[in-house]
């Protein structure tokens, strides 16, 4: 048996139920800033004006992909359905978040973006390495015959 599978099923005989209430939790705050987005798309909008066409289109194109991966990632994340898969998708958007847009900003300040984005991503890496969890609709019960 390999080491990855160890780890896998010393995972699934020791798992908290605290975590997938925190899978549960980032979930809905992927959807919740998913929406946020959406939202606030006049941003994007007045970056495209000045910009070319194909970097406005794919401003435009990557505004989007942000938009359906927090959504619907966010939601399969909450249930626990592919949640290594939308944890890796959703990943480099946290990434860049993090990294690129929050950090410039004052972090110090009272309910700083930064700090929600670096929980998120912590969230991510764990679930991404963890799974889904007891408490989804991907676990499977096992019955002794």
């Amino acid at each position: 048996m390999n080491v990855l599978t160890k780890v896998q099923n010393w995972g699934n005989h020791h798992h908290p139920k605290w975590i997938d209430y925190f899978r549960i939790l980032l979930g809905l705050v992927l959807i919740w800033k998913g929406i946020a987005f959406a939202s606030n798309l006049q941003a994007f909008t007045n970056m495209m004006k000045d910009a070319m066409l194909g970097v406005a289109v794919s401003i435009s194109l990557m505004a989007h992909i942000i938009i359906v991966l927090h959504i619907i990632g966010g939601i399969l994340i909450a249930i626990g359905s592919q949640t290594r898969l939308f944890c890796a998708l959703n990943l480099p958007i946290l990434i860049v978040a993090v990294f690129f847009v929050n950090l410039r900003a004052d972090i110090f300040r009272p309910y700083a973006e930064f700090w929600v984005s670096c929980i998120v991503l912590v969230g991510l890496v764990c679930f991404l390495i963890e799974g889904d969890g007891v408490l989804s609709i991907e676990h499977e019960k096992k019955v002794v015959v």
